[in-house]
């Protein structure tokens, strides 16, 4: 600590920074505030953690877990000899990949869209109509969608009006398709909840800037290209890698009501294979096993993309 010496001679001691325990006393209504939810995060999500112990047992309900034989590792070499537990890693990061692309690029594009829209009235009712899908069920989402990938549905009927096919496709039977499928629909659900926050970030953004821009003769794609894009810069940055840590999560409800036996290859994610083994072939321990593997891998994503944006001088979680 360096000291300031004064012209009379004495010796002046720079004012110590408060303490960590000193801050907290100081902050104690926000303290009391966030207890409620500190109980809650580690009731429902720390607490049950204690049953990854059964990963490396074989679980037996009757026994419980202190009755159950060890076993080690050997739920984790099961897995991995599995070509569908495999497959469940791959169409898992495939879907969220595609998720992360398409539902960042138009949450972005679109946010941009309507912060150019000068029609305010236009503007929040495009934005009512954009995020609504989100309050949709994820049943009614995937009844309508299968109504409009049918053979015979209207998506079919006006490609082969078009003339752009001969005859109609085979959307929901089709393995390889599925993965687009769920991102198109995920798009579309999402697109208009995922801009909220891009909106509310191009707000914070000083209009001084844009009429300086303006007065040194910038059009609209020049000043979304230097003052737009770079605004919301550090928000995209946190989102991503918020996003980066789900990567594991494609998601279970549209796969699992959307699949079947004809694109199983393509639809099982790793949250199926484990309500497959877990629930149907009560597997407990290989189903713990998955569900252990599926979370320390996304927690060693997130902490990979927090370092790096750090050292990229990026804005960063932690």
């Amino acid at each position: 600590m360096s000291t300031v010496t004064a012209n009379s001679g004495q010796v002046i001691q720079p004012a110590k920074k408060p303490g960590f325990f000193k801050k907290l006393g100081k902050q104690w209504q926000l303290l009391l505030m966030s207890l409620p939810m500190l109980i809650y995060v580690l009731i429902f999500n720390y607490a049950p953690m204690w049953g990854w112990i059964t990963a490396f047992q074989d679980y037996k309900p009757k026994l419980g877990i202190s009755g159950s034989k060890f076993v080690g590792l050997k739920n984790f070499k099961w897995l991995f000899g599995r070509e569908d537990f495999i497959q469940s890693i791959r169409n898992t990061l495939g879907m969220s990949i595609i998720n992360l692309v398409l539902g960042t690029v138009t949450a972005i594009l679109l946010a941009i869209l309507l912060n150019e829209v000068l029609h305010s009235g236009f503007k929040r009712f495009v934005q009512t109509v954009t995020y609504l899908p989100h309050f949709l069920s994820m049943v009614i989402v995937v009844g309508m969608a299968q109504n409009i990938f049918a053979s015979n549905g209207p998506l079919n009927q006006l490609l082969m009006n078009l003339h752009l096919i001969r005859q109609p496709i085979f959307f929901l039977g089709e393995g390889k398709l599925f993965w687009w499928l769920v991102g198109v629909i995920n798009v579309w659900k999402e697109v208009g909840w995922n801009t909220i926050i891009y909106i509310a970030a191009m707000t914070a953004i000083d209009p001084c800037l844009y009429e300086a821009a303006s007065i040194d003769g910038a059009g609209r794609f020049s000043k979304i290209r230097y003052i737009t894009l770079p605004g919301i810069k550090s928000t995209f940055v946190i989102l991503l890698i918020m996003n980066i840590g789900h990567l594991m999560e494609a998601g279970f409800e549209m796969q699992y009501l959307l699949g079947s036996s004809l694109v199983q290859d393509w639809s099982q994610t790793i949250d199926i294979f484990v309500l497959k083994y877990g629930i149907s072939k009560q597997q407990y321990g290989v189903a713990t096993a998955a569900g252990m593997f599926k979370s320390v891998v996304a927690i060693i994503l997130l902490f990979t993309a927090n370092t790096l944006a750090k050292k990229l001088d990026e804005s960063t979680l932690i």
